[in-house]
């Protein structure tokens, strides 16, 4: 046996497992497997049968040990040993039976604590790897708080948010942002990427879902599920549009939002650095919804000119003085409403439908008065034929009258 720690290990094992969050029994397991596969490094093997480590944790020996069945005749002198061995060990043991003997070397010497030492120290990476891994999945698609630590030479932000530093890529940033080292910060968690070492945790500042944690923090009617959040749609930095509805009639979906003097929206604009906010009612009518969707620009009517699986198209008419504020800057406003409402808005002034009404109407064809009248003729000629048709059937019909009087009157005399 070798002595490996003083006295009980317990206070190592519980260290360890306070420090890097790994329990006694996976440190004891990768303990003796760094031990059996030194021991093999020794013998120059690769594999070797029935060897195992077990170790003392009372008095901190660790030894390494073969298990032998018990034969009369031994005839594999590297498996078995002979009953009269195995008595020398144990008195009680039997043919059949297996006996483990110490074959830890007398000089077990700095190259194999090396290698045991190496693979102790890669088995504790793994499993603290595998730790945070688990940690991290459970908590991707949340909201997190970090520390912003520098921004490297790519304008990557490394961010650290407790075990490990996650990455934030810039096309994850809040554009003109100022990412200072050592402010706090809340992130996304995008996604969760294994690696040969640590996790790399992507993180995002820009992502529409942080806008959704932060109304369900601040509005305890949406974590109560009474007023629900049905779609966001947001530039990040510039404006975001959230479509919200309540399952409770007597509760306002956009006054929750708002909350007492606009409380719980400042709060919130306040964390994502003053990015504006348009709270949309949501409504199951599109008419409704898209008017509502491109506030504040006011309305004058909203065609519906496509709605099925494959096309959602409207065509939204405004006042001459909304056209500007309903497209927006560089065309936002729409922009945000066609990904609010996943409707495809063709807006126009009232002034240009009227223009393009008017065109319609000059494109439109035309009938000279000529025309009119050569139809008005054959008109009154097809009239006329039809009246000497029918006037010279009425005189042949006649005729056959007057005929079959005379013979009925022949016949008479």
């Amino acid at each position: 046996m070798i002595k490996i720690g003083a006295g009980n290990l317990n206070e190592v094992f519980e260290e360890l497992e306070k420090e890097k969050g790994i329990t006694r029994e996976v440190i004891i397991s990768s303990l003796c497997d760094a031990m059996v596969a030194a021991y093999k490094k020794h013998l120059k093997v690769k594999e070797l049968a029935n060897v195992e480590a077990i170790l003392d944790e009372q008095s901190g020996e660790i030894g390494i040990f073969k298990g032998k069945v018990v034969v009369d005749s031994v005839e594999d002198e590297e498996n078995e040993i002979s009953l009269a061995e195995a008595k020398e060990i144990d008195e009680d043991v039997e043919v059949g039976d297996e006996v483990r003997l110490e074959v830890t070397p007398d000089q077990f010497g700095r190259i194999a604590a090396q290698a045991a030492n190496q693979v102790l120290t890669q088995r504790i990476r793994e499993a603290e790897r595998n730790l945070v891994l688990n940690e991290f999945l459970d908590k991707k698609g949340t909201l997190i708080t970090g520390i912003i630590q520098k921004v490297d030479d790519r304008r990557n932000v490394i961010v650290n948010i407790g075990k490990i530093d996650a990455i934030m890529p810039k096309r994850e940033q809040i554009p003109g942002e100022y990412y200072k080292p050592g402010n706090r910060i809340r992130v996304f968690v995008l996604n969760v990427k294994e690696t040969t070492r640590l996790p790399q945790v992507i993180v995002s500042h820009a992502h529409a879902e942080i806008v959704r944690e932060l109304f369900e923090l601040e509005v305890p009617e949406i974590e109560d599920g009474i007023v629900e959040i049905k779609s966001i749609s947001r530039e990040a930095g510039y404006r975001t549009k959230i479509a919200v509805w309540s399952n409770d009639p007597e509760v306002d979906s956009v006054g929750a939002c708002i909350g007492p003097r606009g409380s719980r929206i400042q709060t919130i604009v306040g964390e994502l650095r003053n990015e504006k906010i348009d709270i949309v009612r949501y409504s199951q009518d599109p008419v409704e919804y898209i008017v509502n969707a491109l506030s504040p620009a006011r309305v004058v009517s909203v065609d519906i000119m496509a709605d099925d699986e494959f096309a959602h198209e409207a065509l939204v008419v405004v006042p001459d003085d909304q056209l500007s504020l309903a497209i927006g800057r560089e065309g936002q406003n729409v922009r945000l409403a066609h990904k609010l409402t996943n409707w495809k808005i063709d807006i126009k002034s009232a002034s240009q439908m009227e223009q393009a009404e008017s065109q319609a109407f000059e494109n439109a064809p035309q009938y000279e008065e000529e025309d009119v009248q050569d139809y008005d003729d054959e008109v009154e000629t097809d009239e006329l034929q039809e009246e000497i048709e029918e006037e010279m059937n009425q005189q042949a019909l006649d005729e056959e009258d007057i005929q079959e009087e005379a013979v009925a009157d022949d016949g008479e005399e």
